[in-house]
């Protein structure tokens, strides 16, 4: 009698090549130790298969529904880790190798590509033609467009340009069953299906694969420049207050934690990074305003230009994401914008230079890291003080016996019910993902 393990990827062999299915000790140990991450302890997959066409991953699906078998979707991995534990996972399926680029419309700004391309290749492409895709995520050379948009990365720029779902035109996704659905288009103008695909974005596959996405796009910038002030809080709380009620149209607004701007060398205390991107007179003289802002309050002020603004966003980056060989838990965390500055200040007194965070000033959506895998009160204070103040803070990446401590989640709205009917009706056999979201989805 053929093993189980043997007998899916025997089965999945007379989809794809025999050359793209990797039984479980034939999967690279880095990729290994990602998926360990995002399932339960009592979990281990079969193996790994990477279609490489959209049919064939509608065929793999398929089978999969035939055969009741419960699937991981993720892309290069870089945020397989991210959320809740998925369990009882029998095949992950990567779309690392549907990549390529469907259309580019540089007439109309869109540009429709498959989802496993990586973000990093796909914004040369586009400089090429002067234009790029205005998003910020984390692990961005190795990013998926389908990984970003299934946890709704976005970055620093969405005080310009919104959020992943603010993006997204149309999408394409397997559905549990194995056949292929559209949402929305290829042109700006085109609304329909809107509603799907915010369903989509944000839903860490469990209710579809994406397939294809197609986004808007914007010119790339003239310019760019980046203002830096630092200081006391209650300064910084009064420059941010001031920008966000200027004409002034930074791309990014940043609050950074005093550990954080320490780690950086920018100076003493808190941190407000602001970005601007224009044309080369409007970058200047906005630069110089939020400059003159600054020193009024008696901030610390420092302005980048070209490498050294993009070393400063790089650092920025790294500082707050963990790499393979670093341990940290990271958290993203949301605040009404108006208690930013105080969530951070909090974070200051409870984790006593164990942990640092950024907030977008116009969101108040946000990021913690903390260094000690023993911080788990730390976070529970910190998931307290958010809720109090209208917000969440939900673990992205952490330790599994971490994640198996404390509610991945910590949701505590009145959506729930609303959510598992969507889940029930997406994916009534749940095959996808199961309990990696919200309450056990």
């Amino acid at each position: 009698m053929i093993p189980q393990t043997k007998a899916i990827a025997q089965k999945l062999q007379l989809i794809v090549s025999p050359a793209a299915v990797h039984e479980w000790e034939n999967i690279d140990t880095s990729l290994q130790k990602h998926i360990l991450e995002a399932v339960s302890t009592d979990t281990t997959p079969s193996c790994i298969v990477y279609p490489n066409t959209q049919e064939e991953l509608a065929q793999i699906i398929g089978c999969a529904h035939q055969q009741r078998w419960r699937v991981l979707p993720c892309g290069n991995g870089s945020k397989l880790s991210w959320g809740g534990l998925a369990k009882g996972i029998d095949v992950v399926i990567s779309t690392e190798r549907l990549n390529r680029v469907i259309e580019h419309a540089v007439g109309d700004l869109t540009i429709t590509v498959e989802a496993g391309a990586k973000f990093a290749d796909i914004q040369p492409i586009l400089a090429k033609a002067g234009q790029f895709i205005a998003l910020d995520p984390a692990y961005p050379q190795t990013a998926t467009i389908g990984g970003i948009v299934a946890t709704a990365d976005a970055g620093s720029l969405r005080q310009r340009y919104g959020g992943v779902r603010d993006m997204l035109l149309g999408i394409s996704f397997v559905r549990y069953d194995g056949q292929i659905a559209k949402a929305g288009g290829r042109v700006v103008k085109n609304v329909a299906g809107y509603d799907l695909m915010k369903l989509f974005t944000g839903s860490f596959g469990t209710l579809g694969i994406i397939s294809q996405v197609t986004f808007r796009l914007y010119p790339l910038p003239e310019a760019s420049q980046t203002v830096v002030l630092t200081g006391t809080a209650d300064a910084i709380a009064q420059a941010t207050k001031t920008l966000l009620a200027s004409a002034l149209t930074p791309t990014a607004v940043d609050l950074r934690s005093t550990q954080l701007v320490a780690n950086l060398g920018l100076g003493k205390g808190m941190g407000l990074v602001s970005r601007f991107q224009s044309v080369t007179e409007s970058v200047k003289e906005q630069s110089t305003r939020l400059l003159e802002v600054g020193q009024t309050l008696g901030l610390q002020c420092s302005s980048y230009e070209e490498n050294d603004e993009s070393d400063l966003w790089r650092k920025l980056a790294e500082q707050i994401s963990v790499t393979g060989t670093e341990p940290g838990i990271i958290c993203k965390i949301g605040v009404l914008p108006t208690a930013a500055v105080a969530t951070l200040s909090q974070l200051d007194k409870i984790a006593s230079g164990q942990g640092m965070g950024l907030i977008h000033a116009g969101s108040g959506l946000g990021v913690l890291r903390f260094e000690s895998e023993n911080a788990i009160d730390d976070v529970k204070k910190m998931r307290s003080h958010c809720q109090s103040h209208s917000g969440f803070l939900t673990l992205l990446e952490a330790p599994i016996s971490f994640k198996q401590k404390l509610d991945v989640w910590g949701y505590s709205g009145n959506a729930l019910d609303l959510m598992q009917r969507i889940k029930q009706q997406f994916d009534p056999e749940n095959i996808f993902s199961p309990h990696r979201f919200v309450g056990g989805i």
